[in-house]
């Protein structure tokens, strides 16, 4: 009977374990497919769906705050605020896919090495990889949240925010330092 107590303690801690440690798996994994240039397996750690959704209204709320409520208040402005939300977000919806992270990867690529931005500074090489969650500070803001932040290049915060799916954690959302002038 102590052997199975034993067992099932072991088996909890092994899982809290594995818990624990899911959002720098996850973390890993996106590094590693973006090192590799594999939106395959990038498509396994985010939920591009989820992303897709919460982009498009951080994007949409941007707008609507840049605009103000002048621009709203009228015929026109309303109309040209529709219109600029619904390329906004057509574009949000083009680029937050598997084959629009792609793209970025290889027009990324491409530049990195015109610059000679390489592994070996050789022209032939292949680029620097891409490491967006480098120096980025980790933290669990409850048992399926987590978060990491980055530095812009202006210093403003942009945050990369992992929720756990089951067992699985995978990036849902990135907000990014939309601030008004």
């Amino acid at each position: 009977m102590k052997k199975w107590i034993a067992l099932a303690i072991v088996l909890l801690l092994a899982l809290g374990g594995y818990m624990a440690a899911g959002p720098y798996l996850a973390i890993n994994g996106i590094r590693q497919a973006l090192a590799e240039q594999d939106t395959a397996k990038l498509e396994r750690h985010v939920d591009f769906p989820a992303l897709r959704v919460n982009l498009r209204a951080q994007m949409e709320d941007y707008l609507a705050r840049r605009a103000g409520p002048d621009m709203s208040s009228n015929l026109f402005g309303a109309f040209a605020l529709s219109a600029a939300n619904q390329m906004l977000g057509s574009a949000v919806d083009t680029m937050v896919t598997p084959l629009g992270i792609g793209a970025l990867l290889q027009g990324r690529s491409m530049w990195k090495k015109a610059i000679g931005e390489t592994v070996g500074g050789d022209t032939y090489a292949p680029p620097v990889p891409a490491d967006p969650l480098k120096n980025a500070q980790h933290r669990y803001e409850s048992l399926s949240r987590f978060t990491a932040t980055v530095q812009d290049d202006n210093g403003e915060p942009m945050t990369f925010v992992f929720t756990r799916q089951g067992l699985r954690w995978r990036l849902t959302d990135i907000r990014l330092p939309l601030t008004l002038p």
